[in-house]
C-alpha cells in the first residue's frame, strides 16, 4: 500500500509548499472531489473542506453518493477550486489520498462545534499519498510541485 501522511505531517515536512495549497482551497468555498463509483469509474463532486488539528477534513451530506463512495473504497482526489478567471494566482492544487469515516463522537463532535455543519452529516478524515501543485512561473515556465510522503519536495519545469 502506498505510504500517507497526515495534513500535519505535510506541514511539518514541506512548510511553506502547505502554506500555499491551504490559502489556494481557502481562496474559494467549493471544491471537486473525484471518487470511485461502484462499477470502478470516477465520480465528481462540489465539496467544502476544512484544515483543522493537524488535518484535512471532508464533510458530507447524509448519504450523499461521494460519502458511500468513500464507504465502498477510500481513494480520492481533490482539487483546489481555480477561480473564476484564468489567471489560475496560486496554481493549480491537487491532493491525492484516502478518507476514512470518523464514526468517534467526541471528534465529530468538535468538529461540529468548529464549523457547525448542516446536521446530520457524513466526517471523513484523510490521508495523503500526494500533493500537486501546477503553476506558471514568468509567463514562461510550467512548474509542477510534487510532495509525497516520506519524500522531498520535487520541482519540474517545462517551456
Amino acid at each position: 500500500m502506498t505510504q500517507a501522511a497526515r495534513w500535519a505531517d505535510f506541514r511539518s515536512a514541506a512548510p511553506e509548499f502547505a502554506k500555499t495549497a491551504e490559502n489556494r482551497f481557502d481562496a474559494f468555498r467549493h471544491h471537486v472531489l473525484a471518487t470511485v463509483r461502484r462499477d470502478g469509474s470516477p465520480r465528481t463532486s462540489g465539496l467544502e473542506v476544512r484544515f483543522l488539528d493537524g488535518e484535512l477534513w471532508l464533510g458530507m451530506m447524509p448519504g450523499s453518493l461521494k460519502a458511500l463512495d468513500l464507504g465502498r473504497d477510500p481513494r480520492f482526489a481533490l482539487q483546489a477550486n481555480p477561480g473564476p478567471d484564468t489567471g489560475m494566482g496560486g496554481g493549480d492544487v491537487r491532493i491525492s489520498g484516502r478518507a476514512f469515516e470518523v464514526v468517534d463522537t467526541a471528534v465529530k463532535g468538535a468538529y461540529r462545534e468548529e464549523v457547525e455543519p448542516p446536521e446530520p452529516f457524513h466526517l471523513f478524515r484523510t490521508e495523503l499519498t500526494e500533493v500537486i501543485r501546477t503553476s506558471v512561473e514568468d509567463d514562461t515556465y510550467l512548474v509542477v510541485q510534487v510532495w509525497k510522503p516520506g519524500e522531498p519536495v520535487r520541482t519540474l519545469k517545462r517551456t
